[in-house]
């Protein structure tokens, strides 16, 4: 999964979230059940080029014939294309769906600060100015995980003398 994330970061390739999401959706096609969840809640959540890399055409009313229901605030073809993925990967079809509205309306503790408990809604915590992937809650937070937590070592921006773990490299 490293290397599916990857274009996300940046790293050892030009940064780009929609190509992370190509390469997410060819896991997610041979049945990585982890990418599956992952392509399922990022098109659930609306997230950047998620709708269009996971809408698969076959997969129209497949939200209905599992018996969902329209009542999570997506348009039916995403809900549809939600459900798909999550059979694929092998997650229940109707429980994850309500999982994913409840992050939604509740929200979640999304800071990456190890130890933060701050609870919201994802659009409430701020990106990494540099990495934009990690997310934290306030200041406080993303001096203590840049300082202490290893952000500084993993964030794809910064320079310093080996590659992060768990990326692969192109040389």
């Amino acid at each position: 999964m490293a290397s599916i994330i990857c274009p996300a970061l940046g790293r050892g390739v030009t940064r780009s979230k929609r190509q992370a999401l190509q390469w997410c959706r060819k896991a997610a096609e041979n049945g990585y059940a982890d990418a599956c969840m992952f392509l399922a809640q990022y098109m659930y959540e609306d997230r950047p080029s998620a709708r269009q890399v996971g809408h698969v055409v076959e997969a129209a009313g497949v939200a209905t014939a599992a018996g969902i229901t329209e009542e999570h605030g997506v348009p039916p073809y995403v809900l549809s294309d939600v459900v798909h993925w999550l059979q694929k990967g092998g997650h229940d079809p109707i429980v994850t769906p309500y999982y994913f509205r409840r992050l939604a309306l509740e929200g979640g503790t999304y800071c990456v600060n190890v130890g933060c408990k701050v609870v919201g809604l994802l659009k409430e915590f701020r990106v990494c100015p540099q990495c934009k992937t990690a997310r934290y809650c306030g200041d406080a937070c993303q001096k203590a995980d840049w300082t202490t937590g290893g952000h500084k070592l993993t964030c794809c921006t910064f320079a310093h003398s080996r590659p992060p773990v768990g990326c692969v490299t192109h040389s």
